[in-house]
Order: C-alpha cells, then sequence, then structure tokens
C-alpha cells in the first residue's frame, strides 16, 4: 500500500469540497485515513490458501455449518461499508475437516479487499471447495449497503441476501434445503 498517495489523495479530497486541511480538526485526517485502509484493506496480502490449506483427519461426513459471522467490507462501486452475517456450511468427505475457526477466518480476510457481495460469496464457497475438497458448500451472506442507504435510491434498513451452493448443496435438494432450514 503507498501510503503517501493515499495521504495526497485524501488532502486533495478534503481541498476538493472546499475544506481546508490545515485547520485543526483535519490535520491528522490523512494519516487516520493511511492506517484505516491498511486495516480494512489488508485482506489482499493474505492468501486464503494458508488458511484452510490446513486440514484435520476426521471421519465425518454429516454437515459442519458456521452461522452468523460479522462482516464489514467495503463496496468497489462506492468506496461505502456494506455489512452483514454471512453463513457457511460443508460435508467433508470423511477424511477431513477445516477448524471451524478457519471459515469465519475466510470471511474475515475477503471481505478485507474491495469488493461486490455476489463476488465475495462466490470467493468463500469457491475457495472452501478448493482448498478444503468437501462433497459439497453452501454459502449465504446477507448485508446492509450504505450505498444504497445514504445515496442513490436512499432506501434506509433495505438488505441483500446472496447464497451460492457447490457439489451436493447443489445438486441434492434435500442437502440445501437442510442448510437453509438450520440457518433460520
Amino acid at each position: 500500500m503507498d501510503r503517501e498517495k493515499i495521504r495526497k489523495a485524501v488532502v486533495d479530497i478534503l481541498e476538493a469540497i472546499g475544506e481546508d486541511p490545515q485547520r485543526p480538526g483535519l490535520l491528522e485526517t490523512p494519516e487516520r485515513v493511511v492506517r484505516m485502509y491498511e486495516d480494512i484493506f489488508g485482506g489482499e496480502k493474505t492468501d486464503v490458501a494458508e488458511i484452510l490449506g490446513r486440514t484435520h483427519e476426521l471421519e465425518h461426513d454429516e454437515m459442519v455449518v458456521v452461522k452468523d459471522i460479522n462482516f464489514y467490507s467495503m463496496c468497489e462501486h462506492h468506496l461505502l461499508p456494506f455489512f452483514g452475517v454471512c453463513h457457511i456450511a460443508y460435508i467433508p468427505d470423511n477424511r477431513e475437516i477445516v477448524g471451524i475457526s478457519k471459515l469465519a477466518r475466510i470471511v474475515e480476510v475477503l471481505s478485507r479487499r474491495l469488493q461486490v457481495q455476489e463476488r465475495f460469496t462466490t470467493e468463500i464457497a469457491d475457495a472452501i471447495m478448493k482448498h478444503v475438497r468437501p462433497r459439497g458448500v453452501g454459502v449465504v451472506m446477507k448485508a446492509r449497503h450504505l450505498c444504497m442507504e445514504m445515496r442513490g435510491v436512499r432506501k434506509p434498513g433495505t438488505s441483500t441476501i446472496t447464497s451460492v451452493v457447490r457439489g451436493n448443496f447443489r445438486s441434492d435438494i434435500r442437502t440445501r434445503e437442510e442448510f437453509l432450514k438450520l440457518i433460520e
């Protein structure tokens, strides 16, 4: 991340909206924004394979669900936050499981990139399929987008729900229905 470019861009934005970047309340703002961007966009540096690549041997072939994983991300279209919860389920291949904290961690890492919710949901499912190699995976995400609430149509409280199913979650309606019932 180019800290100096971010500092300069913040000063330019402040000047462009008619503010004085030298006034007392704004003097520290460029540096604060730099630190914030390092935090909220830090997921670009993390390889998801490192998170999901370590599995544990265990004979288990039933559904594992981690629900209500809170996340905050930034919309790549307007650079405004969207936030909500993510629910993940997978069915191990009866040889390996992944630590449940790793599922929450993958949401955290991928949320710290410029995103759109549709791609974010797909990236989670595809990463689990690729690195954990389960029989199937389901991901449902529900989020509020400040670009919908603060600007444009201005519809506060509006939610967007996306889902992605892979493997037996796609091919077996009973598996998909079980997942959806468990996350109600």
